[in-house]
């Protein structure tokens, strides 16, 4: 298996270098409040290789401070059609471990999947913009995000245990509490595709618009997300994103606890 730390780590202490993530088929865009992260493989429908989850990450780690709304977006006809299948030959000098040294191949995954994990940071809301193809780890991808904005040409599929593999990008969670165990079950085991009605109802995508008005779309919620008072929105979502894990009790302890700190911000005490 290739280098984890190759490619992107070559940005500097200012954020990953854009050729760095031309390469890792990514590209980032900076305007004020709103980082756009587009998925920049089009004629590879946007399929990921490991410099894309390591681009991910660098992205992340190295966010401005005064962004308030990142954005996920698929150049082309998809968001993405999931692991480029060409690492399973190793083709580019990448491919999968055999999984022997179990503890070097946790280390390996666990970096991949920091390309995920910083989308649910409470300082930042996360919108995935998804259109096409929607497979595996580019599912997973808009699983990580806050909201879901889809396109009615929107097709999910969780393609890894189709493949001999499972969902390993931080996506089983997501899925579970957004449809249940039972539907999750379904999904992942059939790997069956997803299209846009059924996302609405199953909750997969919060919005969904015709596809030459996703854009638009995106621009709307994005310009409402930013109109609310910034320290309310990163208390609210750190309240909502503990729910599910607290007691009625702990959860009525967590509101009060945040609610003092806003009192104290707005009133200045």
């Amino acid at each position: 298996m290739a280098d984890a730390n190759a490619g992107v780590e070559t940005a500097t202490a200012a954020g990953p270098a854009e050729e760095a993530l031309a390469e890792a088929g990514l590209r980032l865009e900076v305007d004020g409040a709103v980082a756009t992260v587009t998925l920049n493989r089009p004629e590879r429908r946007n399929a990921m290789t490991f410099a894309t989850w390591r681009g991910l990450a660098a992205i992340g780690r190295s966010l401005p401070e005064g962004v308030r709304v990142v954005v996920l977006r698929g150049a082309g006809p998809s968001f993405s059609a999931g692991i480029d299948l060409s690492m399973f030959s190793g083709e580019g000098g990448e491919g999968f471990a055999d999984g022997s040294d179990a503890a070097a191949t946790d280390r390996f995954i666990a970096e991949l999947q920091e390309g995920y994990t910083w989308l649910r940071r409470p300082e930042i809301v996360t919108v995935a913009a998804v259109h096409g193809h929607a497979i595996g780890g580019g599912f997973q991808l808009a699983l990580a995000c806050d909201i879901r904005v889809a396109a009615d040409d929107v097709k999910f599929c969780m393609k890894e245990p189709a493949l001999g593999l499972v969902p390993d990008l931080t996506g089983t969670k997501p899925l579970v509490e957004i449809v249940g165990i039972g539907r999750a079950l379904e999904l992942c085991l059939t790997a069956r595709t997803v299209h846009a009605e059924e996302a609405a109802r199953l909750g997969l995508a919060e919005i969904v618009v015709p596809r030459d008005g996703l854009d638009a779309a995106v621009a709307e919620l994005v310009a409402s997300l930013l109109a609310v008072n910034p320290g309310a929105a990163v208390a609210t979502k750190r309240l909502l994103w503990e729910a599910p894990q607290n007691s009625l009790e702990q959860q009525c302890a967590a509101e009060r606890r945040e609610q003092i700190g806003r009192l104290r911000e707005l009133f200045g005490k």
